[in-house]
């Protein structure tokens, strides 16, 4: 197993969530988390919670990216890890009512979701690619994507949103694979039903219907299970090139 002890590593989107949860588990696991989010006050709060930093960053924009890894680096020194969590969704169909799709929506998501992601492993992996290999295979780091199961299995209405999280599913592989002779893993999770913040403002009777929905176990999924999976990955070498389901075996419906 990798132990990654010690060495730095970068969450996006680490102030709540998804995000936040991996930021606290890479910190239990003895690594030094940088967070990246756009919201001061949460991402602030919760880096200083775990003993790490933090950076106010906008993913879209490949200089503020440049920017929160400067800090990083200056903090904890290079990261060796990196999970991409930050993302948004939006809600619209190809025509509704007879308008087409917002494109400024659908290009707002996928510069969040998909450039974003490109964005900060594509500089991280410079800063990896510039270090010193930590074991004998030469591994120098990994990098870690949020896709969702809504890549294979996009509903109604998340036509952008879909899209956003296809192109990671379909970046992983050949990123993995230009990584490769670099020492650099490259993975993605596709999650099901998870209890984010955007879900946890629903009723609870709505939250309950929709963990109903998942198979097994029938509820919503725990955040701490998604960092767990996103902390075997860092740590088990010959995880590489993949994309992981964590859905509890739900197959989304059109609705």
């Amino acid at each position: 197993m990798q132990d990654w002890v010690g060495h730095g590593a970068v969450v996006t989107g680490g102030a709540s969530g998804l995000g936040a949860a991996t930021a606290l588990w890479l910190s239990q696991a003895g690594m030094k988390v940088t967070l990246f989010d756009l919201n001061e006050d949460l991402g602030a709060a919760h880096a200083a919670a775990i003993g790490g930093a933090f950076a106010r960053v906008d993913v879209a924009d490949p200089t503020s990216v440049a920017a929160g890894l400067a800090v990083a680096v200056a903090a904890h020194g290079t990261p060796r890890v990196l999970v991409n969590c930050a993302g948004i969704a939006a809600a619209a169909k190809t025509v509704s009512r007879g308008q087409a799709h917002d494109p400024a929506m659908f290009a707002r998501v996928i510069g969040v979701n998909l450039i974003g992601s490109f964005n900060c492993a594509s500089q991280a992996a410079a800063l990896m690619v510039a270090s010193d290999p930590v074991d004998a295979d030469g591994a120098r780091g990994v990098i870690v994507s949020t896709a969702s199961v809504a890549a294979f299995e996009g509903q109604v209405g998340q036509v952008a949103y879909a899209a956003s999280k296809g192109g990671i599913v379909a970046m992983t592989l050949p990123m993995a694979r230009d990584l490769s002779d670099k020492g650099i893993r490259v993975c993605a999770v596709a999650p099901g039903l998870f209890l984010t913040p955007l879900l946890a403002e629903l009723p609870e009777d709505v939250q309950a219907s929709l963990g109903a929905q998942v198979p097994f176990p029938a509820r919503l999924g725990d955040p701490a299970e998604y960092a767990a999976i996103v902390g075997h990955i860092t740590q088990n070498p010959m995880l590489n090139g993949e994309v992981i389901r964590l859905d509890g075996a739900i197959r989304m419906a059109p609705r």
